[in-house]
């Protein structure tokens, strides 16, 4: 299934149409957004769908679609890719090096990302987005993927001045400002995928293709994550784990490659979609 939030409304999408869940379930299922990343309700929007007529089915906006999930905690995870370590020049790490994002930064596919004036080394950072579906705490690789409600598209924008200020390096705090983790445009299930360890991502600024990656080269794939990630804290439906990000972010180009006003971030996750989000002045 590919599940959206259209204008605030959780709906089913196929092709070009949507289907309303709270409307298509006559109010059994109410319009919030948390629905579309509760597992438990995923047979029962199966089921709408089969049932629905044509008629059912509306056109839609894509510029009215927000974020797809709404997290208690966001996760990020550092340097998992084995090119981006490669270009970074630092070793292939043997456990995950992870950091939170706060939940405020979350935004949608097509929402402003704000870059003000005293900012001038924002980086970008196109990942693959692993939504939760259900609680979890001590979770097996081998089961890990039946806790996932569905995969997205995400930005983990950095201001690479704060992260890097002395004394001590940080990464929270400048990867969460305001606006700084979109995600979406769909929230899609794994029965899309034909290989869920195996999926495309990519990146432009403006027209330029900044990243090309696929995640059979994470160095910690979804499963293990999970693992790792679960021995220390319960996962609740909706949280998102940001997977990593291919070679190619600015801080690592030739020469420098910044987000300022003006320019437009576009991030592609084959079977998911496509979010742009223009970046702004504040």
């Amino acid at each position: 299934m590919k599940l959206a939030n259209l204008a605030g409304r959780p709906v089913v999408v196929r092709e070009d149409r949507a289907l309303d869940i709270a409307t298509a379930s006559k109010g059994a299922i109410e319009p919030r957004l948390e629905v579309l990343s509760d597992l438990s309700l995923h047979d029962e929007l199966r089921a709408l769908v089969e049932r629905a007529d044509e008629a059912d089915w509306q056109p839609f906006e894509p510029r009215d679609l927000g974020r797809v999930a709404k997290p208690y905690k966001a996760i990020g995870v550092a340097l998992n890719y084995r090119a981006h370590a490669e270009e970074s020049g630092l070793p292939v790490p043997d456990e995950p090096s992870v950091f939170a994002k706060f939940a405020s930064s979350v935004v949608g596919p097509y929402d402003s990302i704000v870059v003000e004036a005293q900012y001038d080394k924002i980086d970008f950072e196109a990942e693959l987005v692993v939504v939760i579906g259900k609680e979890g705490k001590n979770i097996s690789e081998a089961d890990a993927w039946s806790y996932v409600a569905g995969v997205t598209a995400g930005q983990d924008v950095s201001d690479r001045k704060e992260q890097w200020r002395k004394p001590i390096n940080q990464f929270t705090l400048p990867k969460s400002y305001d606006t700084f983790s979109p995600i979406g445009p769909y929230l899609v299930t794994l029965d899309e995928f034909a290989d869920p360890d195996d999926i495309e991502v990519a990146g432009w600024v403006d027209d330029l293709e900044v990243q090309r990656g696929r995640t059979s080269d994470l160095i910690f794939p979804v499963p293990a994550l999970i693992a790792w990630l679960s021995k220390r804290v319960t996962f609740e439906p909706g949280d998102l784990i940001f997977t990593g990000t291919p070679a190619g972010c600015g801080v690592r180009r030739t020469p420098r490659l910044y987000l300022t006003e003006g320019k437009v971030l576009r991030t592609e996750v084959t079977g998911v979609g496509t979010m742009v989000n223009p970046v702004v002045g504040g």
